[in-house]
């Protein structure tokens, strides 16, 4: 048994320490902020793609790019950085721009995605997550497009996986009669793609509902509010960790700490190449008067999208590549405002919805970086970007797994440091 500290108690530390707990070993949880999951696990998107994660880097998206730019309501905000490390990730994330990296990618998420999906209903069984709390159910998800060309040539590409495939193309009226609530839609949709299985649920509740579960675990050393400040080394390994109140020795670390990570990272000389996507979302309540869509819904042009949490409804979308600043902008949330009065007029009380930003930790090939690092003890959980719930269950049982000297579940191939 080895005693291992997780810096930070967003869902992937959270759940990293739990799948550490349920192997045997002794666990220091750490995180520098008062509330549990303040940060990206708060009031993200909540839907559980474990089927939907191509990556954001692929052929076309830079031309597309000057298109969002453009647009008052394009997903996309940019603000240059006189710093070298903004500049240096965009290079690579413009390198990754490569359908044949892309495909890549895309095999390796869907594996982690489906890895996810089992690894959640473990732990759910493991540590008693009640659905009913959590706002969890499965209504699929559906994709939704309003440009012909591009429909037609995902619908084409859907068809040919047969019958056997999850996935269903259909037409516009297909898509109503799925989700009612579109009816009401002021969008020109030609059609859509329909994933059964897909889950939604509320991430900031589940991250409290494990909390929970923690806290009455035997192998709990403690829930340690404190900043973590770098690491002590002997001899190449990591020996002990530097905090604001005093030094914490530990046989192993994992940084799942998001973009805090990465200045981590650099004080033992690692260069971590995150950086922060800022999402946003609005929460608005759901009343009997209401209509709202019941299946997971994405607009694919806009990068909209929408999930029924509970009685809520949660809205969520953004890519802004503008430095580590977590304010909310009202010009965004104004867009997400109109975007969801267009699409789903009757779902909501938009006027008393909830406002929230975060900063999601992404790397440029969108694939997140897992396992060991040059430094002896030292483990990396971190750069999932905006798929962090989806596949914070998959990343934490292959980080505890290779802390416990077993092997990992499925290949590391372009999830390691080394491939970033």
């Amino acid at each position: 048994m080895k005693h291992i500290v997780v810096i930070g108690a967003g869902v992937v530390g959270l759940t990293t320490a739990w799948a550490l707990l349920e192997r045997g070993h002794r666990v220091t949880l750490l995180e520098r902020e008062s509330a549990i999951a303040g940060g990206a696990s708060r009031a993200n998107g909540g839907q559980l793609s474990y089927r939907y994660v191509s990556p954001l880097a692929d052929a076309g998206v830079p031309v597309k790019a000057l298109r969002w730019l453009l647009d008052p309501d394009g997903p996309l905000r940019f603000k240059p950085e006189a710093r070298w490390h903004q500049w240096r990730w965009m290079l690579d994330f413009l390198r990754a721009c490569r359908a044949p990296v892309n495909a890549r990618t895309t095999a390796r998420l869907l594996e982690l995605g489906a890895l996810s999906q089992s690894a959640f209903a473990e732990l759910c069984r493991s540590a008693g997550i009640d659905a009913g709390a959590s706002a969890l159910r499965a209504p699929g998800k559906l994709v939704v497009y309003r440009k012909p060309a591009e429909f037609a040539r995902v619908a084409a590409r859907t068809r040919a996986l047969g019958t056997d495939s999850p996935e269903q193309a259909l037409s516009h009226q297909e898509c109503v009669a799925l989700e009612p609530a579109l009816a009401h839609s002021d969008a020109q949709l030609a059609g859509g793609i329909f994933t059964a299985g897909e889950a939604v649920a509320d991430c900031h509740a589940v991250c409290l509902q494990l909390a929970e579960r923690l806290r009455s675990h035997g192998g709990l050393a403690g829930i340690v509010q404190s900043e973590a400040r770098g690491f002590v080394l002997s001899q190449g390994q990591a020996v002990a960790l530097k905090t604001d109140q005093a030094e914490i020795a530990a046989d192993g670390f994992v940084l799942a700490a998001g973009l805090q990570s990465r200045g981590l990272g650099k004080s033992v000389g690692l260069n971590l190449p995150i950086y922060p996507l800022k999402g946003y979302s609005l929460t608005a309540p759901i009343s009997a008067q209401h209509r709202p869509p019941e299946v997971s819904v994405t607009d694919f042009e806009r990068k909209v999208l929408y999930a029924r949490i509970g009685d809520q409804l949660r809205v969520a979308a953004m890519v802004d590549l503008v430095g580590d600043d977590p304010c909310i902008d009202p010009r965004r949330i104004a867009s997400l405002q109109r975007a969801v009065r267009a699409m789903f007029p009757q779902a909501a009380d938009y006027d008393h919805a909830a406002n929230w930003a975060g900063l999601r930790p992404a790397t440029p090939s969108g694939a997140p970086l897992l396992g060991a690092t040059p430094v002896g003890n030292l483990w990396l959980n971190v750069g999932h970007g905006a798929l962090g719930f989806t596949f914070s269950f998959a990343s934490a049982r292959i980080v505890a797994e290779l802390i416990s000297g077993r092997a990992s579940p499925m290949k590391l191939e372009g999830l390691q440091l080394a491939a970033a």
